[in-house]
């Protein structure tokens, strides 16, 4: 059968929109693994299903805050006020909460006593240098966790960059470098040119133009770096086809998920300074992830807290239009299925993504608000996941796995290794399933290798077959066969894409990118407008970088906004500013002056010229 007929013929999850999450599932746990950590399949302790009830003012004292959107933003910004006794109401109009960090029950995949398959919008991981997100993690109660949800987060130990035409893998421990001032740059160059194979000069370029990075004052990269493109400033077009796979086009995908012609030098270079200080500090936690299904070990336990916390929380709730009058938001109208309904609070929290918060904030909020029209300017790019549930243990490595030479862009993990707990063969779907290599689609405008189309241009099944391709091109090499198509059950698709009509794909929930100069089209999320505010991964944030982190901390800065302007009495959200490496402190702070004064960094006069 050859690979087209192959993957038409997967019978059970391909091409399947997502249900709500409990859909087959059995009240029944599974039984006990044979080794290792008790094997439970912890059922999600809250339902999606929450009762319709009118939209009333609930419990508690202060002003009566709505909350816009129930993923990660929203669901921060009610945990942080609710915390403070402030009344909250949050819409979602989604089924499902937690947005694109959500889990899914892929449909008709159960039987026995068995849940059905877990999919996802794309897998998720939570670096070491995230600050803000755990600390709202150890405040969600889990079981006897110590931590809560937060000690659901276990390390992966290793990266690997895989390689097409049966060239080997690079696999990188992900370990504590023991890196100084003094050898920095021997470091990083032998780095490059041992283990990636660049040229010496190729390794002394990037490492020169990191280096002046790293030395600069936050003025210099604002007025300097932002506006510049990765790919410029790498000077991916004076160098061989390896540097640019690796070092920028690479280092894009993994860090900002842009592409390195558009994204901004500032916000790639600011994420790569993160890692570099987590690999020179922590090492061992520079790349973790949950230990189980999204949804169980960390939505739904987040979900069941605020509830019992007395968050009013609405799912299916499809808000469709803002009310404003004399200056102030006046009320939001929204649809649950019985009609419109008008929501009319004191304060409002807009937590919707900026594709849908930009058709909601217009006309006269605009005037009000002028920072908003700059919404419009920002991009949007398809970043989405498809997961291949396999018949045998896959683990490929202990970590993530860059898919150098994909046309599509490709990054995967393999989860089974690290849900011990979560046992999909014994737990989940048929009992054949033995793991789910979860896989990021990150270029959906180049051809492929199959069909030699964009997958946007793709069906379900094409998409499907495309990867599962370019997956077996990188890994079955050199008589190796990682992933031969026997060990291919199912798959699934990320529901967000949708096929409308033949020859037509669209996308539900598309991912900002951070593009050259796009900082300061991304507005505070304290507006003009006194009781509107913003808690999205768009809102201007110290991480600078559309992620759960990024709408987290919006958040708190947004419920910090209402504490001040009601004069709460209460403690403000906790807030902390991004760390570098702490012995090129010194040679920032020195270039505050030299910016000050129109002059150029410091080793731009020593002789080692940008670009």
């Amino acid at each position: 059968m050859d690979r087209r007929r192959f993957i038409k013929g997967l019978g059970t999850a391909g091409a399947l929109a997502a249900t709500p999450w409990l859909s087959g599932c059995s009240d029944d746990s599974s039984p006990a693994a044979t080794s290792g950590r008790p094997t439970t399949t912890r059922r999600p302790t809250t339902t999606t299903t929450l009762p319709l009830r009118p939209i009333e003012r609930p419990p508690g004292d202060g002003p009566w805050v709505v909350v816009l959107g129930g993923g990660v933003g929203g669901m921060s910004a009610a945990h942080e006020l609710r915390e403070r006794g402030v009344p909250v109401t949050v819409l979602e109009r989604k089924a499902i909460p937690g947005g694109k960090a959500r889990s899914v029950a892929v449909p008709d995949t159960a039987t026995g006593d068995r849940l059905a398959l877990p999919g996802e919008h794309g897998f998720r991981f939570f670096p070491g240098f995230y600050r803000h997100l755990p600390d709202t993690m150890q405040r969600i109660p889990f079981e006897d966790n110590a931590k809560g949800v937060f000690d659901n987060l276990v390390p992966a130990g290793a990266a690997t960059f895989a390689r097409d035409g049966g060239r080997p893998e690079i696999t990188l421990p992900l370990v504590k470098l023991d890196v100084t001032i003094d050898n920095v740059t021997g470091v990083f160059n032998k780095l490059f040119t041992d283990v990636f194979g660049l040229t010496g000069d190729e390794a002394h370029h990037f490492s020169t133009q990191m280096g002046l990075f790293l030395t600069s004052c936050d003025e210099r990269r604002l007025a300097e770096y932002e506006q510049l493109d990765w790919w410029s400033y790498v000077g991916a077009d004076q160098f061989s086809d390896e540097y640019r796979k690796l070092l920028a086009i690479g280092a894009t995908r993994n860090f900002v998920a842009s592409r390195a012609e558009q994204a901004s030098a500032r916000t790639v270079a600011l994420m790569m300074a993160q890692f570099l200080n987590q690999l020179i500090s922590a090492g061992d936690h520079l790349d973790q992830v949950l230990d189980g299904p999204t949804n169980e070990v960390w939505i739904a336990p987040w979900l069941e807290h605020l509830t019992d916390q007395g968050v009013d929380y609405h799912l299916d709730a499809h808000v469709t239009e803002i009310a404003f009058e004399d200056g102030r938001i006046t009320g939001a109208v929204v649809d649950r299925g019985r009609g419109p309904e008008l929501v009319e609070a004191d304060e409002y929290i807009c937590a919707l993504p900026v594709e849908v918060a930009r058709t909601l904030l217009v006309g006269d909020v605009r005037t009000a608000a002028p920072e908003l029209a700059a919404l419009d300017a920002l991009q949007v790019e398809w970043m989405n996941g498809i997961q291949y549930y396999l018949t045998e243990p896959t683990p490929i490595v202990e970590g993530h796995v860059n898919f150098v030479d994909s046309p599509w862009a490709l990054t995967s993990i393999s989860q089974q290794q690290f849900w011990p707990a979560h046992v999909l063969e014994t737990g989940y779907g048929d009992g054949e399933v033995r793991d789910c290599l979860s896989v990021d689609i990150s270029n959906w405008d180049d051809p492929g290798i199959v069909h030699r189309k964009p997958a946007r241009e793709c069906t379900s099944e094409e998409i499907a077959e495309e990867v599962w391709a370019q997956l077996q091109a990188h890994l079955n090499n050199a008589g190796a066969e990682v992933l031969p198509d026997r060990i291919l059950h199912s798959y699934h698709l990320d529901d967000s894409i949708t096929f409308p009509k033949p020859g037509e794909v669209a996308n539900d929930e598309p991912l900002l990118v951070n593009t050259a100069g796009s900082l300061f089209n991304r507005p505070h999320a304290q507006t003009s407008i006194e009781n509107l505010y913003l808690a999205s991964d768009y809102v201007r944030t110290t991480i600078d970088l559309a992620t759960m982190e990024g709408a987290n901390e919006a958040a708190r800065a947004a419920v910090n906004a209402i504490i001040d302007r009601h004069d709460l009495g209460v403690e403000p959200c906790a807030t902390w500013p991004l760390e570098e490496p702490a012995f090129l402190v010194e040679f920032r702070e020195y270039d505050e002056g030299q910016f000050a004064e129109g002059k150029p960094n410091l080793f731009e006069e020593l002789g080692f010229p940008r670009g």
